[in-house]
């Protein structure tokens, strides 16, 4: 075979005869052991990322972090969809662990973090990161209120609801009623928030104010007047949207089953097409801040207020309450009938017979007068 002219050995020429040079010698080749060290500090570098930093940190002690349960109390916010490295973050920032790393390393391999949720917390400053994360699993140091106005809810009811289940006072209640202005309500109201401060169930954080959590309030109704579009389905009735509120509040002290509710919004439509006086109970209540009973006496019938429906014509002047979604639906969705009387027979079930006649309607009434000869309810 011809010589290529090349040294496989050298990589380079060879010299005639091909044996004047010595072949090049073999680098050293570096121990197994060695090599497969650093492959396996590679790979777990490159694959267990900050996780693997905390293990190999714990073989150096770990992040710094404090011992034992704390000193001073500090209010805490862990925001809703907060991780862990954020969580680890604010705690720092709020002196309550020394690191953020010895946090988050913990919330990384403790199964516990994960039952962690968004709201405030009373912690302590100074605290383990162990004694940090139990704390805020701990539900006794979530320190938020919730207040739950039921439908119908009157503003003084309301008043004394948010003062028992949060730390608002009553007297800083009453004085951000006395400035409507500052409320956001809507030009219809007149500066009036009855029949405006939704009834929901609302979270109140700490540091929340009187005139803030009134004014969430007063939002969450334009919100639902907006989602079921009461202005111009109200027109459509010939209504406005605040004479819709004022029918919708008149429906939850009237009815008591939500298939009544239509119903007695066709009641209430039918008589103020013809003409008559709506006679409602509920609305002359209002002004006597009658309690107890669904009746009326003569006396609280002949009140001159335009809340007394026996004595004005017409809607009255405004809500007298805060209605919930479904009356307001009802009130802008009335069922189709012909009827001019209801009356509650049965106060204990909600059971209603509505009627055409006023004949009929005595029928009915008698038929109550029956059932509260036996029962406590009337």
């Amino acid at each position: 075979m011809a010589d290529s002219g090349l040294d496989l050995m050298t990589g380079g020429p060879s010299e005639p005869g091909g044996h004047g040079r010595r072949r090049a010698e073999t680098p050293r080749r570096k121990p197994w052991g060695r090599r497969i060290l650093v492959l396996v500090i590679v790979l777990a570098i490159a694959f267990g990322g900050y996780a693997a930093y905390g293990k190999v940190s714990d073989m150096f002690g770990g992040p710094a972090d404090y011992s034992g349960q704390g000193t001073a109390k500090v209010t805490v916010e862990v925001p809703k969809g907060a991780d862990g490295q954020q969580i680890a973050n604010i705690l720092k920032k709020a002196g309550v662990v020394e690191t953020a790393e010895a946090f988050y390393q913990l919330a990384l391999k403790d199964s516990r973090f994960q039952s962690v949720q968004a709201g405030f917390y009373q912690l302590r400053r100074e605290m383990s990161s162990e004694a940090a994360l139990t704390a805020l699993i701990d539900k006794g140091n979530r320190i938020e209120g919730k207040v739950t106005i039921p439908e119908g809810s009157r503003v003084g009811q309301i008043v004394k609801l948010i003062a028992a289940g949060s730390k608002i006072k009553q007297p800083d209640l009453l004085a951000a009623l006395d400035k409507p202005e500052s409320l956001g309500l809507p030009k219809v109201a007149n500066l009036n928030p009855e029949g405006y401060l939704f009834p929901a169930t609302y979270t109140v954080v700490p540091g929340t104010t009187a005139t803030e959590l009134l004014r969430q309030m007063v939002k969450k109704t334009l919100d639902v007047a907006k989602s079921l579009d009461i202005g111009t389905r109200a027109k459509a009735l010939g209504l406005t949207g605040e004479q819709i509120i004022t029918v919708a509040s008149i429906l939850e002290y009237e009815a008591k089953k939500d298939a009544d509710y239509p119903k007695v919004a066709r009641v209430l439509y039918n008589r103020l097409d013809a003409g008559m006086a709506l006679q409602l109970d509920s609305t002359v209540s209002y002004v006597s801040n009658r309690k107890g009973d669904v009746f009326t006496t003569p006396k609280e019938r002949a009140d001159p207020s335009k809340y007394n429906t026996y004595q004005n014509p017409g809607l009255p002047p405004g809500p007298i309450g805060s209605p919930g979604e479904k009356t307001i639906e009802a009130a802008l969705n009335p069922a189709d009938g012909s009827w001019l009387y209801f009356v509650a027979v049965n106060l204990d079930t909600g059971e209603t017979i509505f009627s055409n006649t006023f004949a009929e309607h005595n029928v009915a009434v008698a038929k109550l007068q029956e059932y509260c000869k036996t029962s406590d309810a009337c």
